[in-house]
């Protein structure tokens, strides 16, 4: 099993200005890598005799050139040029798989990365040694120190390093739980668990609307290709920046925290991408997180052993009784926080009630006709599914009671 540890790192001036050439012979690579690609792929077009663009003619191309043409491309490490021409070939092996478009070239200052490999870096304690960079200082240790490294990447975001660490750990075996159940319902306020628990989300985009509006009229103010229209568009991207950052920590403590208090979870399959075409809620859907919330709850659980099941994406969850099971005819417009069921006369908190609904949905689609109830689950509640790993730091998180 892999998974990867992103830490911020504190560079000095001189090591920020060597990653900065870093990612920046990268892009060169990638870019040169790709043109080379097309080029050649256009030979074996007219002649099928020739030999077909691959990672190894390339990475093979550009040695034998850069101490002349490239001779800036010796000031770093080797890895990040070969490395940018491996991703290359992975990309286009995605997308002769039909997993991904055709790959484009890369641009400055767009998810500027370099990808170091293993045997090139090291780590001791809260520093990290690079080559041709030499000792760098991280903001924390890494999660697991005893565990083997795969590669680093070093990225650019919002202006400030970070290294994203790759280890190898092994298989996770889930230990025997006591079976706990819970349905979460995903609203635009606040996300309402079947105990009474109740989690405030942060809309981190909405707060931030004022600075956001305030900084795009500063960039819309400056001469067009200017190097304070450059600074102004870079305090518009941090704030864009801040808002990801706190909505991506708020939902990887909240899916923490699920999957380590419950051993069964159900939850709502959403259309996210209808409900974002609406005039008037796109804004507060999009500000969630709902798919996110989900696909994090999904790869989290199987390994300490939950399960996570979604609900049909037609399951009545809010319209449905959970006391006598009577769905309503019409549904409830998002104005309509409280209702009374009209065949048994209980009063009903929205979220409350479908979260309950969610709930018994979910122990009744993991019980088998003989009684046996699955370890684990995958994306859509499938048990056995595998996902891909890969979290930020989870802290500090308390439900509301």
């Amino acid at each position: 099993m892999y998974r990867a540890h992103t830490i911020a790192l504190d560079p000095t001036n001189v090591q920020a200005t060597m990653f900065a050439r870093t990612v920046g012979t990268a892009r060169f690579a990638y870019n040169w890598a790709l043109a080379r690609w097309n080029e050649i792929y256009q030979v074996s077009l007219a002649d099928p005799q020739s030999p077909k663009p691959n990672r190894f003619v390339l990475n093979k191309e550009l040695n034998a050139i850069k101490r002349t043409a490239f001779p800036w491309m010796l000031d770093v490490s080797k890895c990040a040029s070969e490395t940018a021409i491996t991703d290359l070939d992975t990309a286009f092996q995605n997308f002769f798989a039909k997993r991904a478009r055709y790959p484009t070239f890369k641009h400055k200052g767009v998810q500027d990365s370099a990808r170091i490999t293993v045997g090139n870096f090291s780590i001791d304690g809260r520093r990290i040694r690079l080559p041709k960079i030499g000792w760098v200082r991280m903001r924390e240790e890494l999660r697991w120190p005893d565990a083997k490294l795969v590669s680093v990447t070093v990225r650019r975001h919002r202006g400030r390093w970070f290294a994203a660490v790759c280890c190898e750990l092994p298989d996770p075996v889930p230990s025997a739980r006591p079976v706990t159940t819970v349905g979460v319902d995903v609203g635009t306020r606040e996300f309402v668990d079947s105990d009474g628990g109740r989690y405030p989300l942060p809309r981190p985009y909405w707060r931030a609307t004022r600075h956001l509006r305030r900084a795009q009229q500063s960039v819309s103010r400056k001469k067009k290709g200017s190097k304070n229209q450059a600074k102004a568009q870079e305090k518009v991207n941090r704030v864009h920046g801040r808002v990801a950052d706190i909505r991506s920590d708020w939902l990887h403590q909240t899916t923490r925290k699920l999957v380590d208090e419950f051993s069964l979870i159900g939850v709502e399959d959403l259309n996210v991408k209808g409900m974002a075409q609406s005039h008037y809620r796109a804004l507060s859907v999009l500000d969630v997180g709902m798919y996110e919330f989900r696909r994090q709850l999904e790869y989290k659980a199987p390994v300490v052993g939950s399960t996570v099941v979604a609900a049909d994406r037609l399951f009545p969850s809010t319209r449905m009784c959970s006391r006598c099971g009577e769905v309503r005819t019409k549904p409830l417009p998002t104005s309509v926080r409280r209702w009374t069921c009209a065949e048994c006369g209980t009063a009903h908190d929205r979220g409350a009630n479908a979260a309950v609904n969610l709930k018994n949905n979910a122990v009744g689609s993991t019980v088998s006709a003989c009684g046996e109830f699955f370890a684990s689950a995958g994306p859509g509640g499938s048990p056995g599914s595998a996902s891909s790993l890969c979290e930020a730091g989870t802290r500090r998180m308390a439900r509301t009671p």
